[in-house]
């Protein structure tokens, strides 16, 4: 019974906890009119407000398309043509084709 008891204490201990959290205070603190300031009031699309109150162009115009993609073909690899140096044998010897080496002459 007692440990029923502690489970029950427990979980009324732990909701009365969850009840004090709150994310936001219940009034708003108060904001002076001096600490607004309108972004996009009376500039239009592509503009808004700088720190002085002028209207100055966005960084990307309104409306601005990025350019299609280019498509680039891999370069085309041709292989260079097969020369085929014979061998150079010492003095005294020369290459026979039919061993494929260097024999005496």
């Amino acid at each position: 019974m007692s440990k029923i008891a502690s489970i029950f204490i427990c979980g009324v201990f732990a909701s009365i906890l969850a009840c004090e959290a709150q994310a936001i205070p219940i009034a708003p603190a108060p904001v002076k009119p001096s600490e607004i300031l309108q972004v996009r009031g009376f500039c239009g699309l592509g503009f808004h407000r700088d720190v002085y109150g002028y209207c100055v162009r966005n960084g990307v115009p309104y409306g601005y398309v990025a350019p299609a993609p280019v498509v680039v073909a891999p370069p085309v690899v041709v292989a260079p043509p097969a020369v085929v140096v014979p061998p150079v044998c010492p003095y005294g010897y020369g290459w026979a084709p039919r061993y494929r080496r260097c024999v005496v002459l």
